[in-house]
């Protein structure tokens, strides 16, 4: 027998449904675009799990104690003090999100003609590495590739093409990445395994390893399930071992922080350390605050600890595991096996007979048209898929905010899936008629197919 959540509901928020004719003028209005919908016209809102989530009553007191102090806040000493414990690093900066820590990092370690490699790297990762000058390589194992096929690490990076980098092109390479879990190769997580030889490989080529940590947590359960070592560690115990591997952590803290903004660089080089307060003390803001209130700090050290509790990672998993049944119930290919976050359907196979430029987006514009739900292409309208360096896959991805929905929205979810997958031939083309470069997912505007002269009736 499943157990239900592992939380009560002391406050709830009202949702509506518009009717299909003024979702359809909506979707017009923002080019097709799901970005460039205003929230409270979306029902189920599944465009992203970063900083969507709903906090604890714990989390909300901590907050409400934040010390607001420009400088040396009580706050910050706290999430410090957090940071060491579940990571042991003993040096932490705070930022606004993931995307500022990156920034900050890469404006100072990296330069122009630099090569990272990585297992995959998602769209702001890439995104602010391309902007330096830099060349973003993706080296995931071929398993990941094949959508349709089980293997319990897909997240992992191919060993062999690191080796091959590293020796050719090592004097290039400012530090190797690790993303866990690998969220453009459909949240899959990372194996202990594999971490360890990635690091060893780092050092013998006296490279730092870095982790883009934002969903550590959900990996490290992966690990106690999916590897028999693991199956009576604990998750801090995993989570520790996992990070004695790394040099530094990139942190979002609006996944497995369960905040709704927050991130982190921590680190173990003290000089390092001293260059990287300087960059952020120009970017984000002094180094015990980091662009963030006190409140945010004091709800981000509250949310570290709770997204290691076993009971809510098994609810949390388990809830993407619910949605990706139903889906493959209903006859929608999904990404197997589930991930930790999300559940992405191949819009690549989908479309094998209809093919589209963008198919994930046609999907993603159909199901909120009729059934009010956003979603997100992780495909050719977020990444250059014909790039040498790129993971070449199409994806919907549904990711499911934490502590959020109930059993019957993901339900409800899959019912629409089937709804369109049924009539699949309908699904409206898209061409895109605007789209200004890094990172112009966000911005991008879709017109109609010249061969649609409308969309289609409801389904």
């Amino acid at each position: 027998m499943n157990l239900p959540e592992p939380y009560r509901i002391k406050s709830v928020e009202s949702i509506r449904l518009l009717p299909r004719g003024h979702r359809e003028k909506l979707l017009e209005e923002a080019g097709y675009n799901l970005f460039q919908l205003a929230a409270e016209n979306v029902f189920i809102d599944l465009l992203t799990d970063s900083g969507t989530g709903a906090m604890s009553a714990d989390q909300w007191a901590a907050l409400m104690q934040g010390d607001e102090s420009y400088a040396g806040s009580r706050s910050y000493f706290q999430l410090q003090s957090v940071v060491e414990d579940l990571f042991h690093f003993p040096h932490v900066l705070p930022t606004h999100q993931g995307r500022g820590a990156e920034r900050v990092f890469f404006q100072t370690v990296v330069k122009e003609g630099d090569i990272i490699p990585s297992n995959t790297h998602f769209d702001t990762t890439r995104g602010n590495l391309e902007s330096l000058g830099c060349t973003a390589v993706d080296l995931p194992v071929c398993e990941a590739k094949h959508t349709q096929t089980d293997h319990p690490f897909k997240g992992d990076m191919d060993i062999d093409s690191l080796e091959s980098l590293l020796a050719s092109q090592g004097k290039r390479v400012p530090f190797v990445m690790l993303t866990m879990t690998n969220n453009r190769a459909g949240g899959q997580p990372v194996s202990m395994e594999n971490l360890a030889l990635v690091s060893s490989l780092a050092r013998f080529y006296r490279i730092p390893l870095v982790i883009d940590a934002c969903r550590h947590a959900e990996n490290a359960f992966f690990i106690k399930r999916r590897d028999p070592r693991y199956q009576t560690s604990s998750i801090p115990e995993i989570v520790a071992e996992v990070f004695s591997f790394a040099d530094a952590m990139l942190m979002s803290a609006k996944k497995d922080g369960l905040c709704n903004i927050g991130g982190f660089i921590a680190l173990r080089d003290s000089a390092l350390f001293e260059r990287l307060k300087n960059s952020l003390l120009l970017m984000e803001g002094f180094p015990t605050y980091g662009g963030l209130a006190g409140r945010d700090l004091a709800a981000m050290a509250v949310g570290l600890r709770e997204a290691t509790q076993e009971d809510y990672l098994e609810h949390r998993i388990g809830q993407v595991e619910f949605l990706g049944t139903e889906l493959l119930n209903r006859g929608g290919p999904v990404y197997q096996p589930f991930g930790g976050h999300a559940v992405y359907m191949d819009a690549g196979r989908i479309f094998e007979e209809h093919p589209r430029d963008f198919p994930g987006q046609c999907l993603a514009v159909s199901l909120y048209l009729e059934g009010g739900i956003r979603s997100c292409d992780v495909g050719s309208s977020m990444f250059d898929t014909s790039g040498e360096n790129e993971l070449k896959l199409e994806l919907l991805r549904l990711a499911i905010p934490r502590r959020t929905y109930t059993e019957s929205h993901l339900r409800y979810v899959a019912d629409y899936v089937q709804k369109i997958l049924e009539r699949k031939q309908d699904i409206p083309d898209l061409k895109r008629t605007h789209h200004p470069g890094a990172l112009g997912h966000f911005v991008a505007r879709y017109a109609l197919a010249p061969q649609q002269e409308s969309m289609p009736a409801a389904m």
